[in-house]
């Protein structure tokens, strides 16, 4: 992760710290210790230029200041992030205990959360230093901690969002037929960069029988006239995701290709339509999945119904059975439901969704209909 050119602030990074340590008070935790990645640029806007053996850890305990334990050759670039004036920089030098010093700020009989993408040894160095403590994963103590977006991240997100639609209109005009499936994945992998996204994610061209693995990896098959083509899109702009899916035909569809997409495009919009506030995050993978299963084509659907984005392009929350977490106004996430038949094709019809204060508003806006290509 290459960190965000968002205009955030230092105040924004300060109440984004603020807010984690009262969910950690909330949560029976005595604090968060933040690792590079997504969450250390959420909250504090800096991205280390690699993570390393040298321990950085962003430790927030509640009633006291942030503090960024840093090593000292990387101190100026960590004094550079954005959110750098609302915390505290401590910083060690090789050849002395990290472990020690990050002990010192913590409860020696505490239990804290900590990122989900801390090293182990990281960890088990605490572990070693404070063997009172003990440690949850961040997902599993917060999942929500950066679910609920501001107006800010909403806008930015839109704007990603945009920036992929633009890249569908442009690529439904070049030619499928005859070309292998990674030229056109590196086609949609210029035509992001193009309209702005600075890291792209996943390019998924997935042509007649490979369409049936949601997460086929794009290969050297050479995409055939009568083939289905199923597009998987996405990465980061200014800091925040975009990722969508459409299906498209090369050349005129059958009878049976036409009617999958019908439903899978029914199914899309079954699930969009069960969103709004307080409705569990299952409830939308159940009104997708519903139509799907109805139609006799139950078995073929064969992963969740959505998955959030925000610095990164997949995170909380789920939209999966058994995930009870009502929905939010600002929440952001897929709503991708599909039908996928084994040696045949698939269909993936994917928006991302951002919940308003009295339903849904889609930040996808191509069209959801049987798109021909040549």
């Amino acid at each position: 992760m290459t960190g965000t050119a968002a205009p955030f602030a230092a105040d924004d990074y300060r109440a984004r710290m603020e807010r984690a340590a009262r969910s950690a008070a909330e949560a029976g935790l005595a604090g968060l210790l933040v690792a590079p990645g997504p969450d250390l640029v959420w909250l504090t806007g800096y991205a280390p230029t690699a993570a390393t053996e040298r321990l950085t850890l962003l430790v927030l305990v509640p009633g006291q200041d942030p503090v960024l334990v840093v090593p000292t050759l990387e101190a100026p670039d960590a004094a550079k992030a954005a959110g750098a004036s609302a915390l505290t920089l401590r910083d060690w030098t090789d050849g002395k205990d990290p472990y020690a010093a990050t002990a010192a700020l913590l409860d020696a009989g505490g239990r804290f959360g900590i990122s989900d993408n801390a090293w182990a040894m990281h960890l088990l160095g605490l572990q070693k230093a404070l063997p009172a403590t003990s440690y949850a994963s961040l997902t599993d103590a917060l999942p929500m901690l950066r679910a609920v977006k501001d107006t800010a991240e909403l806008e930015l997100l839109a704007a990603a969002g945009a920036a992929a639609d633009a890249t569908f209109e442009e690529i439904r005009k070049v030619p499928f037929g005859g070309r292998r499936e990674s030229e056109v994945a590196a086609d949609l992998a210029g035509l992001l960069r193009r309209f702005g996204h600075s890291q792209v994610d996943f390019t998924i061209v997935a042509s007649g029988p490979n369409g049936a693995n949601p997460h086929h990896e794009v290969g050297d098959r050479v995409i055939e006239r009568g083939d289905m083509v199923v597009l998987d899109f996405g990465g980061l702009k200014d800091g925040y995701g975009s990722d969508t899916s459409r299906t498209v035909h090369v050349g005129e569809p059958t009878d049976e290709e036409r009617r999958v997409h019908d439903l899978v495009r029914a199914a899309q919009e079954a699930g969009f339509r069960a969103v709004r506030p307080g409705v569990p995050c299952q409830e939308v993978d159940r009104a997708a999945r519903a139509v799907i299963a109805d139609a006799g084509y139950g078995e073929y659907f064969i992963h969740r119904t959505g998955h959030g984005i925000g610095v990164t392009t997949h995170e909380p929350p789920y939209m999966i059975e058994g995930e009870e977490q009502p929905l939010v106004p600002g929440m952001c996430f897929s709503v991708e439901p599909g039908v996928y038949l084994p040696g045949r094709f698939g269909v993936r019809i994917e928006d991302i969704v951002t919940v308003t204060e009295d339903g849904g508003r889609r930040l996808n806006d191509t069209t959801r209909e049987m798109v021909i290509v040549d």
